[in-house]
Parts: C-alpha cells; structure tokens; sequence
C-alpha cells in the first residue's frame, strides 16, 4: 500500500512536469490533441471530431432537393466497389448523372443528412470564395500581392507573394505539410487555439509564383485575406456567396481555432454531407451558373481547372486535376479520402467520403482509389 502511494505520487508530479514543459516550451496544443484525438485512439483527424472542437455554422437557405434520376439505385454496385467500401471504410458514395443522382449508398450509421468533416476539399470551397471576392472587387486580382492585406509579408521573397500563388499552392512558405507528427506545424494548426498568430508568424524562404508545393498553410492565409478584404467571417461568406444560392439542404458547420478567437480551419474541416458538396462539383462543372444565375466567373472556373505550372499539371487553383481514360478531370479532395470527383464529357460527378484512402503508388499524385471510384462508376452505368 505504501509503495502504490508512492508511485502515485511520483505518477502525479511527472504528469504535472509534463504539462507545465508543454506550456512553457510553446506545445500546450498537445493537450487539446490528446484529449480530442490521440486520446480517443486515433492518430490523425477523423470525420466526426468536428464535435469536439468549436464551430461556426454556415447557414442553408431555401433548399433545392437534388432530384431523382430515372434509374436511381436500379443498379448495384460492382463487387470491387463494395469491397474497396469495406475495406477503407466509406460512409457515403453518390453517382450524380446528368444533374439527377443516379444511385447513392451510406454505410454506418450515416445517411444523406449526416455531417461528416470534409478536410481539405474545403480548400477548394475557399478558392471559389476567392474567385467571388475578385468579381466583387474586393480583391483586384490573382496577381494582388498579400502584403497589401498584410504588411507582414511586405519584405524580400514576401512582397513578391500574391493571393494567386496561395490558392495555386506557390507560395514559399515554411510550412510542413506533415498530418501525423504531434509536433509538425500542420497538427500545431489544428489544435491551436490561436490560427492568426501561427499563420503571421511564417516566412517566405523560397521564392512565390515559381513552383507548386502543397501548404495548408496557403489557404489559411488565403482565408484571412478574405476575412479583411470582405469584412465577414469565412463562414458568412460562404453561406451568402454558395451555400444558400446553391440550394444546400442542410446547415453545414466549420471548424474554429476557438471561440475565443473565432478563425475557421480554412484549410480544412467544413463539417457537411455528399448532396451538399456535390454542389460545387456542378457549379464548376456548368461554368458557374446556377439555375441559369451567374454565381462564380467562368474565366475563373476555366482558369481554376487548368494546371498553372507544366511540370505539375495535378493541380490548379484549389483544384487536383487529372487526365484519366483520355477524359478531363477536376477534383476535389480531402485526407482519408473525401472526394469530389466531376468529368464534365460526361456530365458526371461521383461523391465519396469515408475513413480511410488507398495509398499512392511511385510519384502518382492520385491514389489508387481515386481511380477505382471511377472504374467503377462507369462499369455500374454502362450496365443501364
């Protein structure tokens, strides 16, 4: 008995040790990271952790239903489908065809209703949101330099950084773009209680405009771009310029830093579900009409969808691209899997989202489930 209140004891005072070298060596976030996701047996982000952090809600309007295709759910999925849903764990996939859903599926306990956290296919949801800021005049250009939002970024390599290199992944940033490190930049950034602070704090150590690396940390700062020069929090802006003109049938939700400092994970983490997000995937696909509105410019679109640099033609402005069978492809994505996928030949969008994505083989920039989703599609339509 004596020698268990002694380790007790010592068991308290290294927990104590601990906590009070995280706080005073700046990796206090690790708590909240324990607490939210190491602690509950994960190792990276998971869709539903939107429920243990603070969020802003991002406001529906009057709903326009996704109608019913003809042949909606006539057709079964293959069985390479089914079992690559088993295997990574998918919880909805949806086949839009010619603007009408032509077969969906959830799996869990999810249904067309549920949220899920949609990572890093928000990213292209900001670059859209960039793209209506420039219509609106509230950002001159692609080519306006962030120093004029931000004098931080006013000095060497910095000054020549601009809101077009940030959407196009060019920035320079020290950023490591590293999920499943505790003590990388990318997890400090989404546990933080303070996202601001974090971003203002990065150097430009390679020069803007010249090559594409992927940074989170792009968009973040792309998004407080867009929080000055709009004067309305990402969230709000979101709702008024898409998520209500575009029909969305639910609230959606985004992540916050905190309450207390209340900055979206632009980068990531609107918590919403696969009709609402296919949204988007129809508006870039129909040139930025909706309902025969205008919402988004098409030469914006036409130049989102494009790749800005030769040696990288996966991606564009918020876009991964593809050329896959010979057809034309934009994309959005985001980690573990969540996919927005349109090709426009064929007036078709596929939605997936889950737990888990297949790895990437050599230096293809596309995993291999990215891949199957659209055999696969296109082997359940042909049968029709």
């Amino acid at each position: 008995m004596k020698f268990l209140k002694i380790f007790f004891k010592w068991l308290i005072a290294l927990v104590i040790l601990l906590i009070v070298s995280l706080y005073l060596f700046n990796y206090d976030y690790l708590i909240k990271a324990v607490i939210n996701v190491y602690g509950t047996g994960h190792t990276t982000a998971y869709l539903n952790d939107y429920t243990v952090f603070d969020n802003r809600i991002i406001e529906k309007g009057d709903p326009q239903p996704w109608p019913l295709h003809r042949d909606y759910n006539k057709v079964d999925p293959t069985e390479k489908l089914q079992a690559l849903h088993k295997e990574m764990g998918t919880v909805a996939f949806a086949i839009i065809k010619n603007d009408s859903i032509w077969y969906e599926q959830y799996y869990e306990s999810y249904d067309k209703n549920s949220k899920s956290n949609s990572f890093s296919m928000a990213k292209s949801m900001v670059s859209a949101m960039l793209g209506k800021a420039i219509t609106e005049g509230k950002i001159k250009s692609l080519d306006q330099p962030v120093s004029d939002f931000f004098p931080e970024f006013s000095e060497g390599m910095a000054a020549r950084l601009t809101v077009g290199d940030l959407s196009s992944m060019s920035s320079g940033l020290n950023w490591d773009e590293s999920y499943y490190s505790p003590f990388s930049i990318t997890t400090r950034a989404y546990f933080d209680d303070n996202l601001r602070d974090i971003i203002l704090g990065l150097k430009v150590v390679e020069e803007p405009g010249q090559s594409y690396k992927y940074l989170s940390g792009n968009t973040e700062l792309l998004a407080m771009v867009l929080e000055k020069a709009t004067g309305q929090t990402l969230s709000a802006y979101l709702s008024d310029n898409f998520w209500k003109p575009l029909g969305a049938e639910n609230n959606a939700l985004w992540q916050l830093d905190s309450e207390k400092y209340g900055m979206e994970k632009a980068y990531c983490c609107v918590a919403g579900n696969a009709r609402d997000f296919a949204r988007f995937g129809k508006l870039y696909k129909d040139h930025g009409k909706w309902n025969g509105k205008q919402l988004l410019d098409s030469a914006f679109i036409a130049r989102s969808v494009t790749p800005r640099f030769p040696d990288t033609p996966q991606y564009g402005y918020g876009f991964w691209l593809s050329n896959y069978k010979n057809k034309d492809i934009f994309y959005m994505r985001g980690h573990l899997g969540q996919y927005v996928i349109v090709i426009p030949e064929d007036d078709l969008i596929i939605v997936r989202l889950g737990h888990r994505k297949a790895k990437r083989t050599g230096d293809d920039p596309h995993s291999s489930d990215f891949y199957t989703y659209i055999d696969e599609a296109f082997t359940m339509l042909n049968q029709t």
